[in-house]
């Protein structure tokens, strides 16, 4: 740009690779902003939140004085400590069959066969029903007078009695286990098949010429190649996990007797259902740290499988 004579105006030229960096952070500005205003400041709040003893949270309201006492209350909290128990149980066993059936059907519908389309619309359908319908149908269905689940059982002889998913620890908590896993395989599917079909094809075919069977090439071919990709998807999975409410509140409103109670349930019950609202942020806090230390150990540790 040419100035008049004189002035002393100065223009940065972001075409230069001296300020190109510079141009990059102005770009990224108003995303970085928005991100902060409603990522980082709820976070910052629940902090503050969780160390005061407050009742009912008012938004720009007076603070209390900041205390421990919360997280001491976490410390000795029987009913906090099941609930860590409980979610990672429930970690493991929704993210341990979810991975397993998500790979056998990624498996299956990669392959080329009549209906793969239709196939692979039947596999993310669970997906993409609403949560809440989804798992009032599935109440229904294990409803212990009318539900087609006990139904079922008692006339193939495999019981006598229907289940009481409802008041048994463990049905309910099974119960709970196989909506969520009926949920989230198709996540886990659907990010798989992709991975799949990032393998180049020719590297199945150079060690098919080589005599390699086809469990040697799942084995030394088809899993490395998909590790960056099981790492990313049980990160989702375990914070999908971790996070789920409405699957648990519709079933059984972690019960009973505490049996599927998580730690999202325990951050609502004590929010909302007792009004202590930081004890409810200090397990939602303590939530953060334990879904952030999970996913950084996930991801390493398939980084590490990678290299």
């Amino acid at each position: 740009m040419n100035w008049p004579k004189g002035s002393t105006a100065s223009v940065i030229d972001f075409s230069s690779p001296r300020h190109r960096t510079k141009f990059g952070y102005l770009l990224m500005a108003p995303a970085v902003i928005l991100m902060a205003l409603i990522i980082v400041y709820p976070i910052l709040l629940s902090v503050d939140i969780s160390l005061q003893d407050v009742r009912i949270a008012r938004v720009g309201g007076a603070s209390e004085p900041w205390t421990l006492a919360n997280y001491r209350w976490l410390a000795t909290s029987a009913e906090f400590w099941n609930a860590v128990f409980v979610t990672i149980k429930l970690v493991a066993v929704v993210g341990g069959v979810s991975l397993a059936i998500g790979l056998g059907t990624a498996l299956l519908v990669n392959q080329r066969f009549k209906g793969r389309s239709v196939a692979r619309l039947l596999v993310a359908l669970p997906w993409a029903v609403p949560e809440v319908v989804a798992v009032v149908i599935w109440a229904w269905m294990l409803d212990s007078s009318f539900g087609i689940i006990n139904w079922a059982l008692q006339v193939s002889g495999l019981l006598s009695a229907p289940v009481e998913f409802a008041s048994n620890a463990t049905a309910a908590f099974f119960a709970v286990s196989a909506v969520m896993i009926w949920k989230g395989y198709p996540f886990v599917s659907i990010m798989l098949l992709a991975g799949l079909q990032s393998i180049p094809e020719e590297h199945h075919q150079a060690a098919q010429v080589d005599g390699a069977s086809t469990w040697q090439r799942f084995l030394y071919i088809t899993l490395p190649g998909l590790a960056p990709v099981i790492g990313v998807t049980m990160v989702m999975t375990t914070l999908w996990v971790f996070r789920d409410f409405a699957i648990i509140f519709v079933l059984t409103r972690g019960g009973p007797i505490g049996a599927t109670s998580t730690l999202s349930i325990l951050t609502w019950e004590q929010s909302f259902g007792f009004f202590r609202m930081g004890q409810g942020a200090a397990v939602g806090v303590v939530t953060m740290i334990i879904c952030a230390l999970i996913s950084r150990a996930l991801v390493g540790r398939f980084a590490q499988s990678v290299h």
